[in-house]
């Protein structure tokens, strides 16, 4: 689905894009927290936790070093297969993994406008996933616009867009509030909401 946010994503920095990236792959987290719960994997959630932590870490500490090949490694090794589940849980876990493989990918190379567009059709391609299935068909591209959820989706990242386009700087405030808001509501991208 096309989004007219990915056209003015190019006019924001790399630090823009990563907290951009960073805020939709929180949203994302309850989503492979609770996969991870209902399939026994505690420890593979708290991972997720701890990549994310680092991730924002990076976006808020200055000079901040820490080894995001590793990181991706470490989040590589519990990348759930869809082939092992049969229920719908995996779906939203795995798009919330590779999201985060994204922003990782990203910051090791540099390219962020690229990765921040891909989260972006990420989180939609999640929403999606779930309305078709619920639905037992397929959604045209003018139904998804319809869809409350999709819409509810396009305003979150449109609101985190607008937050970060204001800046001028790098603005840790800003980074952190983006954060604490989106964790403190805890609620995901496909309404999950993972209490602690």
């Amino acid at each position: 689905m096309r989004n007219p946010i990915h056209k003015r994503l190019e006019n924001l920095e790399s630090w823009q894009h990563l907290t951009f990236m960073a805020a939709l792959c929180e949203r994302m987290m309850p989503n492979f927290k609770l996969f991870c719960q209902m399939n026994n994997m505690e420890a593979e959630g708290k991972l997720y936790q701890n990549i994310i932590n680092l991730v924002w870490e990076y976006l808020t500490i200055k000079d901040c070093k820490i080894n995001f090949e590793n990181q991706l490694e470490k989040l590589e090794d519990i990348i759930p297969d869809v082939n092992n589940y049969d229920n719908f849980g995996v779906v939203p876990a795995l798009d919330a993994s590779e999201a985060l493989a994204e922003i990782l990918h990203g910051i090791i190379a540099g390219e962020t406008l690229e990765r921040a567009v891909k989260i972006s059709h990420i989180s939609l391609g999640t929403i999606t996933a779930l309305l078709e299935t619920e639905n037992s068909r397929h959604f045209s591209e003018s139904e998804l616009k319809e869809c409350e959820d999709i819409q509810a989706e396009l305003d979150v990242q449109w609101q985190i867009y607008r937050l970060l386009k204001e800046c001028e700087k790098r603005d840790v405030a800003l980074i952190l509030d983006i954060k604490n808001e989106i964790r403190t509501e805890g609620i995901s991208n496909i309404g999950i909401k993972f209490n602690q």
